[in-house]
C-alpha cells in the first residue's frame, strides 16, 4: 500500500506573507504514486490557512494582504490576550484546507493557479498536513 498521509514544515520570516506550495504537493503527488483521486491540503494552525490564487503576477500576494489588513485590522480593542485576533480572523475567512483533483498523476489548476500557505501571524515554524485519497 502506497503513503497517502504527508507533512511538511514551513518557516515564515514575515508577520504576513503568502508561499507557493506547488513543489511540495507536486512532490507528494509522486510519492504516493496515485493517479487518480482527490489531495487535501491542511493547515493545522488557527492563524494561518491554505488558499489557491494566482501564480504570475506577485503584485497579487500583495494586493491580498493589503485587502486582508483593511478588511481585518489589527484593532487595540480586541480583547484577545494574544494580540492576534486579526491573524484568526483572516484564517477562518480564507480557510484550513483545500480540496484538488488529481487525473491522470497531475494536479488539476487552472493555468494562473497555484496553492498557497498564508501565515498572518508569523513568523514561525508551521506545519502542513496533505492527505491523498486514491479514487
Amino acid at each position: 500500500m502506497s503513503k497517502t498521509l504527508y507533512s511538511f514544515e514551513i518557516s515564515t520570516t514575515e508577520k504576513q506573507s503568502f508561499t507557493n506550495l506547488d513543489k511540495q504537493l507536486e512532490l507528494a503527488l509522486t510519492e504516493s504514486g496515485i493517479k487518480d483521486g482527490i489531495m487535501i491540503v491542511y493547515c493545522p494552525h488557527t492563524t494561518a490557512a491554505i488558499t489557491i490564487n494566482e501564480n504570475a503576477d506577485p503584485d497579487v500576494k500583495t494586493d491580498l494582504k493589503l485587502g486582508l489588513n483593511e478588511t481585518f485590522p489589527n484593532k487595540k480593542e480586541y480583547i484577545h490576550m494574544e494580540g492576534n485576533s486579526d491573524g484568526h480572523m483572516k484564517s477562518s475567512v480564507v480557510g484550513a484546507s483545500e480540496m484538488l483533483i488529481v487525473s491522470d498523476g497531475s494536479l488539476i489548476l487552472g493555468t494562473w493557479q497555484s496553492v498557497y500557505f498564508c501565515e498572518f501571524d508569523g513568523p514561525r515554524k508551521r506545519k502542513v498536513l496533505v492527505k491523498i485519497i486514491e479514487g
